[in-house]
């Protein structure tokens, strides 16, 4: 009997379809070398197996790499979050002088903030918070340092489509 995975890839914070870059998949078989292939034009792929699971990792150039593990089941087509990755996309923006999409994105990241969000960091070693108002936290995000590489997001709440909490640290 024959098992049909299948799965869309979603942009965590705009929550649409990733369809303008293609999503490399590596399949990890059980005991035979990884196969490689990437998302469709829709952000999906599907995937058939004898096998009743399927163990793949996903990555994005724009996107954090995740590893997936799905045992066969009814769902017909499952929709996988991806957290994008805020680092690597500023530093496309500046490296290609892409000022318009810089320009967006801090268009889209207000659009996806209320503006009464709570927002705070969690320091290191126990050391307390630190507070942030959106416009601190968006030139946070949009501005490609190294510890924006090390960002974690530890939760986030929404409401009427909005961020209105946020709590996040930087790894070190």
């Amino acid at each position: 009997m024959q098992n049909t995975f299948s799965f869309c890839f979603i942009d965590q914070d705009r929550n649409e379809p990733i369809q303008n870059i293609p999503i490399d998949i590596v399949i990890l078989n059980n005991k035979q070398s990884p196969f490689y292939t990437k998302s469709d034009s829709t952000g999906c792929f599907a995937w058939k197996t004898k096998d009743d699971f399927i163990h793949f990792i996903v990555q994005s150039p724009y996107h954090k790499t995740d590893t997936i593990y799905r045992l066969a089941s009814s769902t017909n087509q499952e929709r996988l979050q991806m957290q994008t990755d805020d680092y690597a996309l500023m530093l496309h923006y500046y490296a290609n002088g892409k000022v318009d999409d810089w320009k967006n994105r801090r268009k889209e990241l207000a659009e996806m903030i209320a503006n009464d969000a709570t927002i705070f960091q969690v320091l290191p070693h126990g050391l307390g918070i630190e507070i942030y108002d959106k416009n601190k936290f968006i030139n946070t995000l949009t501005t490609p340092t190294r510890s924006l590489k090390n960002i974690e997001i530890i939760e986030s709440r929404r409401a009427d489509g909005q961020i209105v909490k946020l709590k996040f640290r930087v790894k070190s």
